[in-house]
């Protein structure tokens, strides 16, 4: 099966595997018919970002030890879902994301231009 590619075009690399993410709890932003969410984005978390998530409903601070969720700090990186990066982008609190971990797909829904505008490595 060939590999996803990212939004630069080239093959997906691992957004995180401490803590793992992604919809598939494989280290990547990887998607599929059963990811309703859309978990496409490479991001690293900010407090802003983190406080407007739980805001909405979508508490990403509080460890979840069933799920095996050990609840996330500044700094760490995560798949987000693809809608809640644009909510937030649009409420002026989005998270710096990384381009090359970050699933190609993410075009079909923001700009590229928006996207290298907040990468954590813009130079990509």
């Amino acid at each position: 099966m060939p590999k996803a590619k990212n939004v630069l075009g080239s093959e997906l690399q691992i957004c995180c595997q401490s803590p793992v993410t992604g919809f598939y709890r494989d280290g990547c932003c990887n998607t599929g018919p059963g990811d309703v969410g859309l978990h496409l984005v490479c991001a690293q978390v900010t407090a802003e970002f983190l406080e407007f998530s739980a805001a909405r409903g979508n508490d990403l601070i509080t460890p979840n030890p069933l799920g095996g969720f050990p609840g996330l700090t500044p700094g760490d990186r995560w798949c987000l879902c693809v809608s809640r990066w644009k909510e937030a982008l649009e409420a002026g609190v989005a998270p710096p994301l990384d381009l090359a971990a970050t699933h190609i797909s993410t075009l079909e829904f923001v700009d590229e231009a928006e996207l290298r505008a907040h990468a954590v490595n813009p130079a990509e």
